[in-house]
């Protein structure tokens, strides 16, 4: 399976090579036309774990590393490192369903795929004599995952940057107490905004060219990088399977998923797994105050010219959803088109998509978002109604899909 950049056809690299680089020469992100014909539908993944489940996946879209490697780092990243043996368990939260992605070492979504990732890295690194340097933006959960996955990884190195001051104190307090001979924290003045286009600006500077002299590889371990997507992808088939052998729903049956998202990484695995075969007919993309996706879903336009809002859901602090340009890419397949749109909004913050391309938007995703207070009373009703504790960014996904239901009178399954 080859991986180019979205703005441009040349210079296509393997799994393992795209996964080490992290971002494209171009400043494009990897992506692989052929991800996009892969077909792993429910049914073949019936009666597996989800470490089976994970190696089925890993298998198609990681299809350069052998399956040895996959086995034995799915079984160091998911064997011990999880509170659950189910790994993410779904549970039923009154009338809806509830993906659990919290039963990770350090209690974020994130540690599902960076537990993962630090194994492939190093199965990439293995007998090249290449170290790799992992500097990577976070708005607040990405930060500790990163930093304990890949604490004390030979030939790996990672140092986390943060927005000053913009994430919880248990997130500022996770990452300063981080233990670890290769890891490091740094506090930037500004927004999560701020933070990761000055991480894009290195890997566009000469320190990477200054860095490969040396037999290091500068790379990522933010979403843009193809290793942290793919092992998103596998608990969406999960989550699937788990339905269908509740009896929650029919095989082949279409559900929803409701993704509370900042930099759209999480919900575009989600699309992934839908265009390999997943039944779903809807993405319902919730956002918090800084709701720039949801005008982009209901108007075409992306505008991050808006003021900036620093609210209970850190992660969702993001006005520069850097995965987009990942989903403009599948659904028009044109490089030189997400090359204009990117480059629109470097130039001018903005861009609006072509009619045909919203409407392709339209057919998969639905959006909402909703404001702190509204978080709040959604996490008092969760407790109140089933005692059932959700965070800051579950609630504001259990609030938009509420609107959502109340907007459309729709009662398809959703998780």
């Amino acid at each position: 399976m080859i991986y180019h950049s979205t703005r441009s056809l040349e210079n296509g690299v393997n799994a393992r090579e795209a996964l080490l680089k992290g971002l494209c020469d171009d400043g494009g992100l990897y992506v692989s036309d052929e991800l996009l014909t892969c077909v792993l539908t429910p049914d073949m993944l019936k009666g597996l774990t989800y470490r089976e489940t994970a190696l089925r996946v890993f298998s198609v879209l990681l299809s350069d590393f052998t399956k040895t490697e996959l086995a034995e780092g799915i079984e160091r990243a998911y064997a011990d490192n999880f509170a659950s043996v189910a790994v993410t368990p779904v549970t039923r939260v009154g009338d809806e369903f509830l993906l659990e992605l919290h039963h990770g070492p350090t209690s974020a979504f994130k540690d599902v795929a960076l537990c993962m990732l630090p194994q492939l890295m190093s199965a990439a690194l293995k007998d090249t004599g290449r170290r790799v340097m992992i500097a990577t933006a976070t708005s607040g959960d990405t930060g500790k995952a990163a930093l304990s996955g890949f604490m004390n990884v030979p030939g790996i190195g990672i140092t986390v940057f943060y927005p000053h001051g913009k994430v919880s104190d248990i997130q500022y307090q996770q990452m300063a107490t981080q233990e670890g001979r290769n890891v490091a924290v740094a506090a930037v003045e500004g927004n999560f905004d701020d933070v990761q286009s000055t991480v894009k600006k290195i890997f566009a500077s000469d320190l990477r060219q200054e860095l490969a002299d040396e037999g290091v590889e500068l790379s990522s371990a933010n979403s843009i990088n193809i290793g942290r997507l793919v092992p998103q992808v596998v608990y969406y088939f999960d989550a699937y399977r788990q339905l269908v052998e509740a009896n929650e729903v029919e095989q082949g049956a279409k559900v929803d998923f409701c993704v509370p998202t900042g930099n759209f990484g999480d919900v575009l695995a989600g699309y992934y797994a839908y265009r390999m075969g997943l039944p779903v007919r809807h993405f319902i993309v919730a956002s918090n105050a800084n709701n720039v996706l949801t005008d982009f879903i209901r108007t075409g336009t992306y505008n991050k010219n808006r003021p900036f809002h620093t609210t209970a859901s850190p992660s969702m602090d993001i006005l520069v959803s850097s995965n987009l340009e990942r989903l403009l890419y599948a659904l028009c397949g044109s490089d030189t088109e997400v090359a204009g749109y990117m480059q629109q909004l470097r130039e001018q913050g903005s861009y609006t998509v072509s009619d045909a391309l919203k409407a392709k938007i339209q057919e998969v995703f639905a959006g909402g978002f909703c404001n702190d207070i509204q978080t709040r009373e959604k996490i008092g009703h969760a407790w109140r109604d089933h005692r059932y504790l959700i965070d800051t960014h579950t609630a504001g996904a259990y609030h938009v899909l509420d609107d959502y239901r109340r907007e459309t009178g729709d009662t398809n399954p959703a998780v």
